[in-house]
């Protein structure tokens, strides 16, 4: 199966897809509170907020090839959030990078599936991250290495929002919009929650937009889970020349299952075995 597209015409059918779209975010949160249950430890609440935007990367936005992972011109994802992995893996499971059986061997020993992604054990897996506040540095390093292969993919880094307190995440974007790099988008999962508290609480991150705004990079703001405002975002971030452009999406954490939608208490916890026959029966069923 290739996932690679014509940069002219790949969003010519954008609403249209939307439909196909759907049911593809429903399967991969069964799969997110299905592994993690199995595992017995993970990071649903997390995970769950960044499906629809994962969904829209993978099946629509990015150029990528799941026969070919390490394809020198497909399109680059960082994962910076990196206790956001069971998202990342459903996803790449269901494109057809591994088998899908393979999401229940989460965190087990000797699994290709570790509790944060690994470029040197998961198949589409483009970079290893977990330490917070790195990701945006390493994803700026792979949009210049495009700019001097002179290669057209693009690089696409997903953060947390407890994990732009981080200052490194600050000197990143200035030298992202130093150097122009437009070939970088980043999208910001703005579930306003993490492990302590309400990130507001933590340590206030608003006025988010004015602030990357004020560093020089284009703002985008949209509901992180309706799937037309995430692909009209990335159209529009494709066609920005000369600074990097940010997607704010603003979500919930635990999206999709009652009990987990705006909780702390799943933020890093696995779902008890009543928790996940509930969370599948809200789902729809087991897969």
């Amino acid at each position: 199966m290739l996932l690679a597209f014509d940069r002219n015409d790949y969003w010519s059918d954008l609403e249209s897809s939307i439909p196909t779209l759907t049911p593809i975010t429903v399967e991969a949160r069964r799969w997110i509170v299905k592994m993690i249950h199995a595992a017995r430890s993970g990071h649903p609440g997390g995970s769950l907020s960044t499906v629809e935007v994962l969904t829209a990367l993978y099946y629509k936005v990015m150029r990528h090839d799941p026969e070919n992972p390490t394809w020198p011109d497909r399109d680059r994802f960082v994962l910076s959030k990196g206790h956001g992995a069971p998202a990342l893996y459903a996803t790449l499971a269901m494109c057809g990078y591994f088998e899908t059986e393979e999401l229940m061997t989460l965190r087990q020993l000797g699994s290709r599936l570790q509790g944060h992604p690994s470029m040197n054990k998961t198949p589409g897996v483009d970079m290893s991250t977990g330490s917070l506040g790195q990701g945006l540095s390493i994803a700026i390093g792979m949009a210049l290495g495009a700019r001097l292969d002179r290669k057209d993919y693009r690089v696409y880094c997903m953060l947390g929002d407890g994990e732009i307190q981080e200052g490194q995440i600050w000197e990143a974007a200035m030298a992202a919009a130093h150097y122009k790099v437009d070939n970088l988008c980043a999208i910001l999962d703005r579930n306003q929650l993490q492990i302590d508290g309400p990130t507001e609480n933590i340590m206030s991150l608003s006025p988010i937009y004015s602030k990357f705004k004020a560093f020089g990079w284009h703002v985008i703001e949209i509901n992180g889970h309706d799937l037309k405002e995430i692909l009209l975002a990335f159209k529009e971030a494709s066609r920005i020349h000369g600074k990097p452009t940010i997607i704010i999406a603003n979500t919930v954490k635990g999206k999709g299952v009652s009990f987990m939608e705006g909780s702390l208490k799943f933020h890093g916890k696995a779902p008890s075995d009543e928790e996940l026959k509930q969370a599948l029966d809200e789902l729809g069923g087991d897969i």
